[in-house]
């Protein structure tokens, strides 16, 4: 289960990681938990193209633009690129090195 990590820029500003059932969680003060939601079928297709290029399923795919789109809009001066890269660091330090060999 991810919750909710904040951390601060330079600017001030905050970071925000998390998954969507953890922010409502934060927000209504339960636990975390699936809830369905109807999304465009179209919306879906598209997601599930892309999920498919990054080895992604398509509700990981949704979460992963979810992330990144409430990372922008609460720093709006950070780039794709660069919230991306932000997101792969901190799924690299959870997960560890990797030992080759």
């Amino acid at each position: 289960m991810l919750f909710i990590e904040s951390g601060r820029l330079k600017s001030g500003k905050r970071l925000l990681f998390g998954t969507f059932p953890a922010m409502v969680c934060l927000f209504e003060g339960g636990a975390p938990m699936a809830t369905n939601v109807k999304l465009p079928d179209e919306l879906v297709k598209q997601a599930g193209k892309i999920a498919a290029i990054e080895h992604r399923s398509i509700p990981k795919q949704i979460e992963f633009y979810f992330k990144i789109a409430a990372i922008a809009e609460a720093n709006p001066e950070l780039s794709f690129t660069l919230i991306k890269e932000i997101l792969r660091s901190d799924s690299e330090a959870i997960a560890g090195k990797y030992q080759f060999g």
